[in-house]
């Protein structure tokens, strides 16, 4: 049987990074049940770079180096190809938007072109997609 994929947003990695963060502990109970059971967790090149800029300048650089040492060693990534940047760019500029970003465009990309229908994520525009969500994006 092939294990489960789940694809991680920003919103996430740094919600389970962050004990300050008021969506830290279901963040930290949702990460721990996905290791657990062997979960596939997916990202794409560019959550990894949004991710390590954020982490890097809200968490400092330590949470960055178990960041980079303890986590990033585990995922899969996709890496992003010029024709889904393209459609990324696409997506986002017909969408009109502001809060919507490119990273989480490419993303949706990712996912369908994966065949992944869940994300471990606190941020609402993955269920305006249709996707199921791990995280409770009300309490962002």
């Amino acid at each position: 049987m092939t294990a489960k994929k789940v694809f991680v947003d920003t919103s996430a990695f740094l919600a389970v990074l962050d004990a300050s963060d008021r969506c830290h502990a279901q963040a930290a109970s949702i990460w721990k049940e996905l290791i657990r059971t062997g979960t596939i967790l997916v990202i794409s090149s560019y959550v990894l770079v949004e991710s390590c800029a954020v982490i890097q300048r809200r968490l400092g650089m330590e949470a960055l180096r178990l960041f980079c040492t303890n986590v990033y060693p585990g995922l899969k990534v996709f890496w992003v190809e010029p024709d889904l940047h393209a459609a990324g760019v696409d997506a986002v500029l017909a969408a009109g938007r502001r809060r919507l970003s490119l990273v989480d465009c490419v993303s949706f990309a990712v996912m369908r072109r994966s065949g992944i229908n869940t994300a471990f994520t606190f941020d609402p525009h993955f269920a305006e997609q249709g996707f199921e969500i791990l995280g409770n994006s009300e309490l962002r």
